[in-house]
């Protein structure tokens, strides 16, 4: 074969690729569906999880709060005990 063939089989090569890839179908043409029966469930399966993850937010933090009073409250008691036991061992070495 001579340059000049390969030089046209090679252009029309590249024409060929360019108008297969420019003639294909675009995406944004295409309008959009409406939700489905699918999608709303998802949607709705989304909220709820949503809505539990508050809901399991607000309930760690009340737990979180209420074992904070516990453990000061017990912390108290430990020290009340502690100063009679030291109260008690002053009065055994009397």
């Amino acid at each position: 074969m001579n340059m000049t063939t390969m030089k046209v089989l090679g252009m029309a090569a590249v024409i060929g690729s360019l108008a297969l890839t420019g003639c294909g179908n675009k995406t944004d043409a295409v309008p959009a569906k409406p939700a489905g029966v699918a999608e709303k469930a998802g949607i709705a399966a989304d909220k709820v999880a949503e809505q539990t993850l508050v809901a399991a937010t607000n309930a760690a933090a009340a737990t979180k709060a209420v074992a904070d009073q516990v453990v000061e409250k017990s912390g108290k008691a430990l020290e009340k005990t502690g100063a009679a036991v030291e109260k008690a061992g002053a009065d055994l070495q009397k």
